[in-house]
């Protein structure tokens, strides 16, 4: 019953071979965060700009490595070491801790999935996470993460935040604006780069540190994506072309787990 239910999970994993060269449409998360304002009443817009890679700013690229993934480029989706970590944290402490997620894990969540904590839904996370890693380079993984990452309410990406937080483009953060948008994602809803906190504060300094000690750099021979010709993608979302609802076009739906199998 087991390897029925993940091998039907592993043949029902999302394509990823389109975002090689296309950007999505938009998000799980995206459409997520709708369903909750439009449960709770309210209007959302969504500000999210694309960029390539190479015009969001090597400090804001090297902050968030130190922050979230310092072996990104030398793992292969998953940091054994850091699930280790991880599980021997929840053996002592009884709860299973935040973290131990990498780049590309995040990713596949933020595309394809939901917040939830749930073992079976993190299994999926890690196969489409397995997909990703075989089909996309890694500076396309990173691109896209960037791309899409929550920054704030209706806020995502790295080029809208930049503009959102400082009024600038993503391209030309500074070291310091880039470690306050860095220690955000931590929980970028609560915490906010134009108005930082202690705690935010604290983080900031400590990824400045990393950043200072030559952690987690990029690889001179990383090679950049090819950018293809992308239609900006408006204050309110959308994109040229027919939509299918108001605001975006739901290209990426929310993947809908089957329930895990009977122990």
């Amino acid at each position: 019953m087991l390897f029925a239910c993940l091998s039907y999970s592993w043949l029902t994993l999302p394509d990823v071979r389109p975002l090689r060269t296309n950007p999505p449409d938009r998000t799980a998360f995206m459409a997520l965060r709708a369903a909750e304002a439009a449960r709770a009443g309210r209007q959302t817009t969504v500000t999210w700009h694309w960029v390539p890679y190479r015009e969001i700013s090597p400090n804001l690229r090297r902050a968030v490595l130190v922050a979230e993934d310092a072996a990104f480029w030398n793992h292969d989706g998953v940091d054994y070491d850091e699930v280790r970590n991880a599980i021997r944290a929840a053996l002592e402490t009884g709860r299973l801790p935040r973290g131990a997620s990498t780049l590309t894990q995040q990713l596949a969540k933020n595309l394809y999935l939901s917040p939830s904590r749930n073992p079976y839904r993190k299994l999926i996370e890690l196969m489409i996470t397995r997909r990703l890693e075989a089909e996309l380079g890694k500076t396309r993984i990173f691109e896209l993460y960037l791309n899409v990452v929550e920054w704030g309410d209706d806020i995502w990406g790295a080029e809208a935040a930049a503009r959102a937080y400082f009024g600038r483009s993503a391209g030309s953060l500074t070291a310091s604006q880039a470690a306050l948008m860095a220690g955000a994602l931590i929980n970028p809803r609560v915490y906010s780069p134009a108005h930082p906190n202690a705690r935010l504060r604290a983080r900031q300094r400590i990824i400045l540190g990393r950043m200072g000690a030559g952690r987690a750099s990029e690889p001179t021979s990383a090679a950049r994506p090819t950018s293809p010709a992308e239609p900006t993608v408006a204050e309110d979302g959308n994109r040229p072309g027919p939509a299918t609802g108001p605001g975006i076009r739901p290209a990426v739906p929310l993947i809908q787990l089957p329930p895990p199998p009977d122990p």
